[in-house]
């Protein structure tokens, strides 16, 4: 205490004004009192101060808290609309990969099968929450839908190396009938139309591409080998001239047969050797009377030397369908048929149609059935 008076010792102040001097005594209590005074106006400002940046540091910390929150709910939003995402991608990539199988089978088999896809043992796995690509994550949605789509992949194959093996073996048929398989399809005569690009999957896709061409071009190969004759024209048992170089009846020089020629009684039933339409009717030099029916492809059958006609110009006629009756018309030296088969305009020997072997023959009946079935679809 004795310091603190020490320090404020008794002071006066002297003031002149109008020529007068004045002065001002400022007792030790004063200045003690005035002392305490500032001491607790800074002290209650330091304490002001010091409350007020606590509660700014206090709320910085709740602001940084709140921002923390919020972007972990963003990242759970984004972790969420990843998942979904995954799931969108897949289910869009499954529908639209059987909507273009459906148009693959629609345009080549009229309508599409049940898919019998093998089981597959890899394990589905789900999307990263993050990146919303495929993860080895647990996710039963992701799961179910990847395995759809494996088990779609699975019966796109099956159907392709099931497709290659059936061609395989309609162009082998086709071969024994002495035609080049290659000379039908997109490769025949006579094709065109406008082009239409294909669309979606079909277009992009390789493997769906590729299935989408093999099975066009299976269905043309079924298609020809369908429409090849191989019916007996007439039900007699035996020939009386063969196709290719012999002696002609009536003058007896050496000429070439185009067809084959079948012996019978006179009115005796002339029928389809396959499926066709009928192009001609009429008379032909020297074969007479004469029906033709077109079987596409290139492909023509020719019947002489007719007594009467039984099919019209226009008409559908199915295999072993009576179109004609035997008869001994045009330069004919008695009752029988002329049988030609021509592909292209160009006489080819009928016997590899009427002689084709058992499963040959079994071939071109499945091809025919799944026409048939095609149609009906």
């Amino acid at each position: 205490m004795t310091k603190l008076v020490a320090l404020a010792p008794e002071r006066e102040i002297f003031l002149r004004s109008g020529g007068r001097i004045r002065f001002l005594r400022i007792s030790t209590r004063v200045q003690l009192g005035l002392a305490a005074l500032i001491v607790l106006l800074l002290g209650g400002w330091g304490i002001a101060t010091g409350a007020m940046l606590w509660s700014q540091a206090h709320l910085s910390s709740e602001r940084a808290a709140i921002a923390r929150e919020r972007a972990a709910v963003i990242d759970r939003q984004a972790s969420v609309n990843a998942y979904k995402g995954g799931v969108n991608d897949l289910a869009n990539d499954i529908a639209a990969r059987q909507k273009a199988m459906d148009r693959i089978m629609e345009v080549n088999f009229g309508k599409t099968p049940a898919a019998d896809a093998p089981a597959t043992n890899e394990k589905a796995p789900a999307p990263d929450a993050k990146s919303g690509k495929v993860s080895d994550a647990s996710s039963p949605e992701i799961a179910r839908l990847t395995q759809l789509r494996n088990d779609q992949i699975g019966f796109e194959k099956r159907l392709m190396d099931a497709a290659q093996k059936r061609l395989a073996n309609d162009e082998q048929a086709i071969r024994s009938f002495g035609l080049n398989p290659a000379s039908f399809g997109d490769n025949a005569r006579g094709v065109g139309g406008p082009y239409v690009p294909a669309q979606g999957l079909i277009a992009t896709d390789p493997q769906l591409r590729d299935l989408a061409v093999l099975l066009s071009r299976l269905n043309a190969m079924e298609t020809t080998l369908a429409t090849i004759p191989s019916g007996r024209p007439t039900a007699a048992p035996m020939e009386t001239s063969s196709y290719g170089y012999r002696r002609d009846p009536f003058n007896h020089m050496t000429a070439f047969h185009a067809g084959i020629d079948f012996p019978g009684t006179y009115g005796q039933p002339i029928i389809a050797a396959a499926p066709g339409k009928v192009s001609f009717v009429g008379q032909r030099p020297g074969y007479g009377n004469v029906v033709e029916i077109d079987h596409g492809n290139g492909i023509m059958t020719r019947y002489a030397h007719l007594s009467r006609f039984g099919a019209k110009v226009g008409e559908q006629v199915t295999r072993g369908q009576a179109i004609a009756r035997m008869g001994s018309t045009g330069r004919s030296t008695g009752t029988h048929l002329h049988f030609e088969v021509r592909v292209h305009g160009e006489a080819v020997n009928p016997r590899r149609f009427l002689e084709a072997r058992q499963d040959v023959l079994e071939v071109q009946q499945r091809a025919k059935q799944r026409l048939v079935h095609s149609n009906r679809g």
